[in-house]
C-alpha cells in the first residue's frame, strides 16, 4: 500500500486498522474501503453562490476596476428592512512588535 498518495486522514486510518488488526488484514480492509469512497477531486461541487458572483464580476474584469492586494469583503446588509449587499476594503493586517519582558 502506498502511503504516498493518501490524504492525512487516510494514513491516520490505515496506520490505526493496521496497529489494531495486524498488516495481513488492515492492507486488504484499508483497500476496500478506499474504493468505496467517493474522490473528492472529480465529485468536488462548486457553489452556486460564488457562480453568481464570478459571472456579476466578469463584465467588470477590464483594468478599469482595481480590487487591490487584500481585496474586499462582501456581506449581506443587516437591519430592518434592509437590502443589498456592503462591501467594505480588506486592510493590511498590521505588524505586532515585541517588548522585551524586564527581568
Amino acid at each position: 500500500m502506498r502511503t504516498s498518495k493518501l490524504t492525512k486522514g487516510q494514513v491516520r486510518k490505515l496506520k490505526a486498522l493496521r496497529k489494531s488488526l495486524g498488516n495481513k488484514i488492515a492492507d486488504p480492509a484499508f483497500s476496500k474501503w478506499l474504493k468505496t469512497q467517493t474522490s473528492s477531486k472529480s465529485g468536488e461541487q462548486t457553489d452556486p453562490v460564488a457562480e453568481k458572483l464570478e459571472g456579476s464580476l466578469k463584465s467588470l474584469s477590464s483594468k478599469k476596476i482595481n480590487l487591490g492586494t487584500w481585496g474586499y469583503t462582501i456581506k449581506r446588509s443587516k437591519g430592518k428592512g434592509a437590502k443589498g449587499f456592503v462591501a467594505t476594503r480588506n486592510k493590511k493586517p498590521s505588524k505586532t512588535t515585541r517588548t522585551k519582558k524586564p527581568g
